[in-house]
This record gives C-alpha cells, sequence and structure tokens, in this order.
C-alpha cells in the first residue's frame, strides 16, 4: 500500500513539475530526501515521464500532425524552409540531437553524482535568475513560424542542460525561447513540443536498459504513477499556457529561489544529506 501511495504522489508531482518551470527532477530528489523514502532513480523518473509525454502527444495533437505534415510534404518537395512547420519539424529533430548525445555521454553522472542537493539546489537558484534576465530584456514579439534555425539549435542546445537535476527542462527552453525573442506562450508550446522526442527517447531506453530492475519495482505503483503523471500533465500544460498569455515566470522564479535556499539551509542543518 506505501508503494501505491508514493507512486501516486510520485506521478501528481511528475505531472505538476514536468511543465512548470520548476523542476520534475528536482521535486522527486527532494521528496523522499524529506520523507526518508528511497530515492526512485533517474529510470523510474524517466519511465513515468511517459505519462507526460502522452499528456503532451494528446493536447498538442493538431500542432503535431501539422509537423508531420510538413515533413513528409518536405521530404517530397525537398523544401523544409518556405512551410512553417516543416521547418519547425527539422529544428525539433536538430534540437533533439544534443539532448540524446549529452545524455547517453554523461548517463553515469545524472544517475549518480549530479542528483546530489547540491547540485539541484545550485540548478534551481542558477535558472532562475537566467529566467529572470531573460523576463527583463527579451524583445518576447516571436511566434512558432518565426522562430529561425539558429533559435532552434540554441534551444536544442539549452534542452541539455535540463539533464542536471533542478534545472528543469521546460524552464531551460522557455529561458533559451525568450532570449531568442519568441513570446512567453509560444517559448512554452516550442518547449513542449521539443520535449516529445527526447521525453520518448529516454523513456523507451530506459524501460529496454533498467527493465531487469524495474520489474523488481512494484510495477502497480509505477503504472499508476505515470497514469497520474500523464493526467496532471494535462492540466498543467493547459494551466501553463494561460497563465503565460497574461502573465510573467516571476512566481516560479521566486519559488525555485526560495526552494534552492531552503534545500542549502537544511542540508547545512543536516536534515537532509546530500546522496
Amino acid at each position: 500500500m506505501q508503494k501505491i501511495i508514493e507512486g501516486i504522489i510520485y506521478g501528481i508531482i511528475q505531472g505538476l513539475t514536468e511543465f512548470i518551470p520548476i523542476s520534475s527532477t528536482a521535486h522527486i530528489r527532494i521528496l523522499p530526501a524529506l520523507l526518508h523514502w528511497d530515492d526512485p532513480g533517474a529510470a523510474y523518473t524517466a519511465v513515468i515521464q511517459i505519462g507526460t509525454l502522452i499528456a503532451t502527444l494528446v493536447y498538442f495533437r493538431n500542432d503535431i500532425g501539422e509537423l508531420l505534415k510538413g515533413f513528409f510534404g518536405a521530404l517530397k518537395t525537398r523544401d523544409f524552409v518556405t512551410d512553417p512547420y516543416a521547418r519547425l519539424s527539422m529544428l525539433i529533430i536538430v534540437g533533439t540531437i544534443p539532448i540524446s548525445l549529452f545524455g547517453l555521454t554523461l548517463k553515469k553522472h545524472i544517475e549518480g553524482d549530479f542528483r546530489g542537493l547540491y547540485v539541484v539546489a545550485g540548478s534551481l537558484i542558477g535558472l532562475a535568475l537566467l529566467l529572470f534576465i531573460a523576463e527583463k530584456i527579451a524583445s518576447k514579439k516571436k511566434d512558432l513560424k518565426d522562430i529561425t534555425i539558429w533559435d532552434g539549435i540554441i534551444i536544442g542546445f539549452a534542452q541539455a542542460v535540463a539533464l542536471i537535476p533542478g534545472s528543469s527542462r521546460s524552464g531551460v527552453t522557455i529561458t533559451a525561447g525568450l532570449f531568442s525573442g519568441l513570446k512567453r506562450e509560444t517559448a512554452a508550446r516550442y518547449s513542449f513540443l521539443l520535449s516529445i522526442p527526447a521525453v520518448a527517447l529516454s523513456g523507451v531506453y530506459e524501460l529496454y536498459s533498467e527493465r531487469a530492475a524495474l520489474l523488481n519495482e512494484n510495477v502497480i505503483g509505477l503504472l499508476l504513477s505515470t497514469i497520474v503523471s500523464g493526467v496532471v500533465g494535462y492540466m498543467a500544460i493547459a494551466f501553463l499556457i494561460n497563465f503565460l498569455k497574461t502573465r510573467s515566470n516571476l512566481i516560479f522564479i521566486i519559488y525555485r529561489i526560495v526552494l534552492g535556499i531552503i534545500i542549502i539551509v537544511l542540508l547545512s542543518a543536516g536534515v537532509l544529506k546530500n546522496i
């Protein structure tokens, strides 16, 4: 029963924090440390992300349809520039390469020392400050159709930073999008579309490579966690897209900094251990 409760809680946290720029990995890393639960690990996190992946596919089904139409149309015409969706499809493919390469290269660190709570706290605070700067100086004028190849490359490399726990995939890509001149809601929309291949590849890879270990997990709890993360994730996407149409990321910036400071204080006081 305890594992099922843990699974539901992890699913809620994953669904809420995968899309809101406050870092899902950080919260899933911090919660067990506070409650003295076992760290579920990077593989567990990657698998329950499949739930949020499905939420993304459902929410953006129309955009995904246009992306596929544009991509296959461009294959015939060999023109990936004229059609905005054809160009976006290529940018998403190119933008997925950095996180794939760094993910494979740094896998041991991602599952090991990168998960230290000092790293998490530093990432929360550091990336919050970058997001704050982006909010202050970005022009915020571009829509999806205005994203250039250079924008796509920058945001793609920014996504690779999300491999560091505490940085937040949506947080770093939205920040890079803002620095590239995208509107807030456009940066979030592109961030979520860009996450689809990366999350899919990560989830499938972890399912295969860690299949033996995952079978020893409470399968019902893992499945329940994945379902809950999908349902909550869908609501989180809708919330953030609408929220950023009229508001800034300031509330998330403040939250990240406060959370990072609290973690450092608890580590210094010995309440939390940097493991």
